[in-house]
C-alpha cells in the first residue's frame, strides 16, 4: 500500500518567502491526484518535497506509512517524470528506460522483461533501438514515462509533463497517461497549471493558491460546488462570471438585484440559505453555459435577460457571446444556430438553478 500523507507541511526560503503554508493532504493507494493552480501557488514545491528534492521547513511527509522527511530521494521508492524529458541523447530508448535498473544491478533478463512490458503498455516497442533525436516530442515523453514505469515504484510524480507539447499532442498524451494509470495502478501525484488537464486526469483535484490548499475533491464536485471564489473562477473555461448583486426582500420572497432596472426572484429553495445576507453587496456566480439564448421560460428559475452583445466568438459547436451587466463584463454560451451579432440585442436567459452566491468579504461560496 502506497498512501502519501502530508501533515502541516511548509516550505520557507527565508522569513519573507513562504512557498507552502502548513498544508494537510491524504492521497490514497492507487489514487491519481492532480495539484493545480497558477504560477507561484506552491504546487511544484509540494511535489518536490514529496520527491525529496526540496527539504521541508516544517511538518511531516509519509509514504506507505514511513516518515520520509530525512530519507534521500533515491531511497523513497518514487519515480518522477519531468517537463523536459531528461533523456540521455547518446543512449537508445531501451538503454534510457533500462538505465535506472542497471544502476540497481537488476539481472539482464529482468531488465528486458520490464522494459518490454513498459514498451507494450506505451506502444513504443518499435522505438527501442532509436535514439531520442529520432523521436517526436510525444514519443520522448512516452520514453520518459516508460523509464518511470520499469522501476515499479510506490509513487509516480509528474511535474507538468505535457507543457512542451503542442495542443493536439497534449490532448493525445492526456489520454495516454490516463490509460497507463488504469493499467499500472500506482499512486500518482501530477502537477499542472492547466485546469483542463486536472479535470480530465484526476480522481481528485487539489486546487492551490498562494501556498495553501483552497479545496480538494473530485473534478465534478469542484466544478459544480466550488468552496471559494478562487476555485469557482479557476476551474472551468471560460471562467465563471462574477456579477455584483444585492439580495433584497420582496414580500415573503427574496429578489436578486443586479442593477436598478434588473432584478429576478430568487429560487425559493435558496431563500433560507441566503436570507441572512439581505441588503448586503454580494457576487452572483454564473458559468457561461448557464447564460444562454432565450429558452423555455416555463422551466423553474429560468429568467429573461436581454443583452446587447459586445463581441461574439464562433467556436463551431457553440458561440461565445460577450456583453455587460451594469458595467460588468460577462460571457455566455449560445447555440451556433442563434443569430448572434455584435452590436445587436440578443434575448437570453439565466439559469438560476446553477447560481452561486459569494461573500466578497471572505470570498467564500455560500
Amino acid at each position: 500500500m502506497a498512501q502519501v500523507t502530508l501533515r502541516k507541511v511548509s516550505k520557507s526560503y527565508d522569513q519573507h518567502v513562504q512557498a507552502v503554508k502548513g498544508i494537510d493532504l491524504d492521497i490514497a493507494d492507487e489514487e491519481f491526484v492532480v495539484l493545480v493552480g497558477p504560477s507561484g501557488c506552491g504546487k511544484t514545491t509540494t511535489l518536490r518535497m514529496i520527491a525529496g528534492l526540496e527539504e521541508i521547513t516544517g511538518g511531516e511527509i509519509t509514504i506507505a506509512g514511513e516518515v520520509v522527511n530525512d530519507i534521500p530521494p533515491r531511497d523513497r521508492d518514487i519515480a518522477m517524470v519531468f517537463q523536459n524529458y531528461a533523456l540521455y541523447p547518446h543512449m537508445t530508448v531501451f538503454d534510457n528506460m533500462a538505465f535506472g535498473l542497471k544502476l540497481r544491478k537488476f539481472a539482464k533478463d529482468e531488465i528486458r522483461r520490464r522494459v518490454d512490458e513498459a514498451a507494450r503498455i506505451l506502444d513504443i516497442g518499435e522505438l527501442l533501438a532509436r535514439k531520442p533525436k529520432a523521436l517526436s516530442g510525444g514519443q520522448r515523453q512516452r520514453v520518459a514515462m516508460g523509464r518511470a514505469i520499469v522501476r515499479h515504484p510506490k509513487v509516480f510524480l509528474f511535474d507538468e509533463p505535457l507543457s512542451n507539447l503542442d495542443a493536439k499532442l497534449r490532448v493525445q498524451m492526456r489520454t495516454e497517461i490516463k490509460k497507463v494509470h488504469q493499467t499500472v495502478r500506482t499512486t500518482t501525484v501530477y502537477v499542472t497549471h492547466d485546469q483542463v488537464e486536472a479535470m480530465t486526469l484526476a480522481d481528485r483535484v487539489v486546487v492551490m493558491n498562494r501556498g495553501v490548499i483552497e479545496q480538494v475533491g473530485p473534478p465534478q464536485e469542484l466544478y459544480h460546488s466550488p468552496a471559494t471564489r478562487f476555485v469557482a473562477g479557476f476551474i472551468g473555461s471560460p471562467a465563471m462570471n462574477f456579477i455584483p448583486c444585492r439580495i433584497q426582500g420582496r414580500g415573503n420572497e427574496l429578489a436578486l438585484r443586479l442593477a436598478d432596472n434588473l432584478s429576478f426572484p430568487l429560487p425559493p429553495e435558496r431563500t433560507q440559505r441566503y436570507g441572512a445576507y439581505t441588503d448586503r453587496e454580494m457576487l452572483l456566480g454564473l458559468r457561461p453555459e448557464h447564460l444562454t439564448e432565450l429558452k423555455d421560460q416555463a422551466r423553474p428559475n429560468m429568467v429573461r435577460l436581454d443583452s446587447r452583445l459586445d463581441v461574439t466568438e464562433p467556436m463551431g459547436m457553440e458561440i461565445l457571446v460577450h456583453f455587460r451587466i451594469n458595467g460588468t463584463a460577462v460571457c455566455g454560451r449560445v447555440d451556433p444556430s442563434v443569430r448572434a451579432i455584435a452590436g445587436e440585442t440578443l434575448p437570453m436567459s439565466a439559469d438560476l438553478n446553477h447560481m452561486h452566491l459569494i461573500d466578497p468579504e471572505t470570498d467564500r461560496v455560500l
